[in-house]
């Protein structure tokens, strides 16, 4: 049986988006950073709110209505984050509070992450890209992807609610679904708790008999929190249930390593980022595939781009990207 059927991952040919869905906590978080007026920056480190602009500006509730500067993004029509308090740590203030210290390092309350969000991606795909952006004399470095790509295209990025959903019961720790790839409808289930963000799960948006519901055990970490340069983990998960209506089971291994720091300039703005570098190791059957992803964290933005390469790149920082997303 072909190995495609059995894993929607690989059939959606974007396998690492599960990973990106973290973006989505920018929305809330943007709506509550610091506000005031907008003085001129060069960089994120320049404002108070961590995101100089690209109408050089820094961004703040405030500006974003004077230059339209703020993302295609709200917190749904009632602002509802989640009722069940296992899911979502109490004790993390309100996204409101959240303004970035530029500490590179991502706290869970750094992360506001809920359901009833949206955001603006840029995506182009089969691109050459610098992974490895420029080396700064004090070991940051600065990548920018802020200028149009060739096939460029804009996906709005969503967390849907899991509430009344065919798959909720499976899933009760879930906080909201996304999907994985503007190419395919398939969504990732995901959690937020203190320690971590977390995939549980690949579902299709309709059940039937030819519905899909994958769970992951365990559940991948996505990112491990507090999130912060130097940090190392990694997940090693059996994946199974039914993939368009027929059985499926394999292995997907997880390693992630934060291994740079530094200023990544987007269409919306520059960032003060943390890198994280994923690879991930997909066994179906006898057929090994290796994919690497790098992610783009901002403080109180979630992930703000994101890189991926071909199957079975061999480089680690690569020059050819399956894909390439950043914040628009």
């Amino acid at each position: 049986m072909r190995s495609d059927v059995l894993n929607p991952m690989r059939a959606s040919r974007r396998a690492p988006w599960a990973l990106l869905v973290g973006a989505c906590g920018l929305t809330l978080a943007s709506l509550g950073c610091a506000a005031g007026g907008a003085p001129a920056c060069h960089v994120g480190a320049d404002c108070a709110s961590g995101v100089c602009t690209s109408m050089g500006t820094c961004y703040t509730p405030d500006s974003a209505v004077m230059d339209g500067s703020m993302p295609e993004l709200d917190a749904g029509s009632d602002g509802e984050v989640a009722s069940d308090a296992s899911v979502v740590d109490s004790s993390v203030p309100d996204s409101g509070a959240c303004v970035a210290n530029h500490d590179f390092r991502v706290e869970r309350a750094e992360l506001p992450l809920a359901a009833g969000l949206h955001a603006t991606f840029r995506v182009a795909t089969g691109v050459d890209v610098n992974t490895a952006g420029t080396t700064m004399a004090d070991g940051s470095r600065v990548w920018d992807f802020s200028g149009p790509m060739t096939g460029d295209h804009d996906v709005l990025v969503t967390t849907e609610p899991l509430a009344g959903a065919w798959y909720e019961g499976d899933f009760p720790t879930g906080l909201y679904a996304s999907k994985l790839s503007d190419s395919a409808d398939l969504l990732g289930v995901f959690s937020l708790g203190p320690t971590a963000q977390r995939l549980l799960g690949v579902v299709s948006p309709a059940d039937g008999t030819t519905r899909t519901k994958l769970t992951y055990d365990p559940p991948v970490d996505v990112l491990q929190l507090p999130l912060m340069r130097g940090g190392h983990y990694s997940t090693t998960a059996t994946v199974s249930g039914t993939a368009s209506g027929i059985p499926g089971f394999y292995a997907e291994s997880y390693v992630d390593d934060v291994d740079a720091h530094g200023t990544l300039r987007t269409p919306f703005g520059d960032f003060d980022v943390l890198r994280v570098k994923v690879v991930l190791t997909q066994t179906v059957g006898v057929l090994v595939t290796v994919r690497r992803t790098f992610l783009f964290v901002s403080e109180c933005f979630g992930v703000v781009a994101a890189v991926v390469s071909q199957d079975n790149e061999l480089a680690t920082e690569f020059t050819h990207a399956a894909e390439l997303r950043r914040l628009k």
